[in-house]
């Protein structure tokens, strides 16, 4: 395939405002594909050169960007830095300077799609003496080589600024329609993507053995498996009722959740998001090679910093100092770190996830029995509502987040929000105290004495996972300092969009719409209906459409955005209604 016409596919893209049209345009590219170009084209189509665990990142700035849309136009890069500013999108600017070059176009080529992520991949793997320039050589023959559409991607990709809208969700549903006929495929391909974490061997797999490659598709060493979330519920009668009457209850602890993969001298180390994090624990990496009694074995775990003096664990904001890429042999020294291990998924040949939790566990104990650094979570198993209230107290009063209830008789649920885990936190007990990560779809200009800042606020959404849908639930106007309105203002300019991204669904419309990338932790009084907002809208009896919002609300946390969090890991619709429902019960037990 022509870059050209991957260009042409992507400029529909940006132009539909409906998914349901996205998933047929995505269909009809992967269908015009040859084999060999499949995984390129979802990895360039999802912004990425490689699955985030793979860890390679373009490194590309704005300013070498400008400065290969200098060289490859002939105009200066105070032409294209003006052009940039004026018009906020590398693309457009690389789009009408190269449209206008004054250069002839000696280069002009066909460009192949596999050529050009070679190039990229080549521009994301240069490092050293002399890098920044190799880079820029290498953009900059790639830009004046296409037309001036494939330079307005070709600009964009390496900055992490596609803004085509498609979740893995979407591409998931065309994956289904273009290599097995229809979306009833999307189920078995989740369930597989829950495996590998990994949409290009998705698609490589599928179009090179159909449908039957899929179905068989396992759990491999060193391709971590998408992480099981927990529902929540606020007390301890409720958990055990939704439970059956009995479950474990597990101590929740607030560190870094590491994915452990080992198979015999080698490990690795995965976060929350996926990415790896070997080289930031070596006393982590150390203790899972001397005493992990398994060859081959994948578990999971929440690290936290130990402060042996006191025998006491650091608060994690003390913890996260450990993430950190100089200086990590002294951080080990001044602060190691104990892994609490609360999960298997893997052991020695054996997928674990499809086992039901007790024999997890079971297991689990048996391959850590004697380890000193890696532990068992601490847990009970009961069925006394007394008991697991006590259980949550203690856990409280260790200064410990709360608890994690698990079914007994589940499997893991990778990839998921299911009620197979609950987790029940201190900020659970009373009104709505409890934050809600949610993703920015929106920003207005300020007002008044926030003229200066051109920033007034957020229009925030949660994440409807049936949908696979954005929906508004609250607009933040207050508790800004000034140095978040100009770090707000100048984040989010980058990845505005001229109309409502076909993933949002909202009724009230901000001074300039995003693409849903940033996830901020926000802290409201409380939940109430609203005919404002689009979360959970459903239809009141006088005939409205009403929906959730959030009354008050104001971002927390130690920094603007969270980091650890993508769009679709922001708290969901579901979730919210759940909340609605305990705030409901809390408010008349008070």
């Amino acid at each position: 395939m022509l870059f050209r016409e991957l260009a042409e596919y992507y400029d529909r893209l940006e132009a539909v405002s409906s998914r349901l049209k996205m998933i047929d345009i995505m269909t009809e590219l992967l269908k015009g594909a040859q084999k060999d170009e499949v995984a390129n084209i979802i990895y360039m189509t999802q912004g990425v050169l490689a699955p985030p665990f793979e860890g390679v990142e373009f490194g590309v700035a704005e300013k070498m960007m400008e400065e290969a849309i200098a060289v490859a136009t002939g105009y200066s890069k105070e032409d294209a830095y003006r052009d940039y500013k004026r018009q906020g999108d590398m693309g457009l600017t690389a789009q009408s300077l190269c449209g206008a070059s004054k250069l002839k176009r000696m280069n002009a080529k066909k460009n192949m799609v596999n050529e050009v992520y070679r190039i990229m991949l080549s521009v994301a793997k240069t490092s050293g003496a002399g890098s920044k320039e190799a880079k820029i050589r290498m953009l900059a023959n790639l830009l004046a080589s296409g037309t001036p559409l494939e330079a307005k991607y070709m600009a964009r990709y390496p900055m992490g600024q596609l803004r085509l809208g498609l979740g893995d969700s979407t591409i998931l549903e065309a994956l289904s329609k273009a290599g097995a006929g229809d979306r009833g495929f999307k189920a078995e391909l989740e369930r597989a993507y829950n495996l590998c974490s990994d949409l290009g061997l998705l698609g490589e797999r599928l179009f090179d053995g159909g449908p039957k490659a899929i179905e068989g598709f396992r759990i491999t060493l060193f391709k971590p498996i998408r992480p099981a979330l927990a529902e929540r519920l606020p007390t301890a009668e409720g958990i055990l009722e939704r439970m059956r009457g009995r479950c474990a209850v597990e101590q929740k602890y607030d560190g870094f959740r590491c994915q452990v993969h080992k198979d015999g001298g080698k490990v690795k180390l995965y976060s929350r998001r996926l990415e790896e994090t070997t080289g930031m624990f070596p006393d982590i990496i150390r203790a899972v090679k001397d005493e992990v009694r398994a060859d081959k074995i994948i578990f999971e775990g929440e690290a936290l910093a130990f402060n042996e003096a006191t025998n006491e664990f650091f608060p994690f904001q003390e913890t996260i100092q450990r993430k950190r890429k100089h200086g990590i042999e002294q951080k080990v020294e001044e602060m190691p770190l104990h892994l609490f291990a609360f999960d298997m998924m893997y052991l020695d040949g054996e997928d674990y996830i499809s086992k039901p939790y007790e024999k997890r566990r079971e297991a689990l104990e048996h391959v850590l029995r004697g380890s000193k650094l890696i532990l068992p979570s601490t847990m009970i198993i009961t069925s006394s509502p007394k008991e697991f209230e006590k259980f949550f107290t203690d856990s409280v009063a260790d200064g410990l987040e709360g608890i994690v209830a698990k079914d007994l008789a589940a499997p893991y649920v990778a990839g998921a929000r299911k009620f197979s885990w609950i987790k029940m936190k201190r900020s659970y007990r009373g009104e709505l105290s409890d934050t809600l990560d949610l993703v920015i779809v929106g920003y207005f200009l300020g007002r008044g004495s926030r003229a200066e800042f051109q920033f007034g606020g957020l229009l925030c959404a949660v994440y409807n996972s049936t949908k696979d849908v954005f929906e508004t639930i609250s607009k933040i106007g207050t508790g800004f300092t000034e140095a978040q309105m100009k770090e707000f203002r100048q984040m989010l300019d980058k990845i505005k969009v001229k109309s409502k991204p076909p993933r949002v669904d909202a009724v009230m419309e901000p001074d300039f719409w995003v693409y849903p990338k940033y996830v901020v932790t926000v802290k409201a009084d409380e939940i109430t209906k609203s005919p404002t907002h689009t979360c959970g809208k459903e239809r009141a009896p006088d005939g409205a459409e009403v929906g959730y919002a959030l009354r008050f609300p104001r971002i927390v946390g130690e920094g603007t955005v969270r980091s650890d969090k993508s769009a679709e890991e922001a708290t969901t619709t579901n979730e919210v209604i759940e909340l609605f429902k305990q705030q409901k019960k809390v408010g008349v037990e008070d």
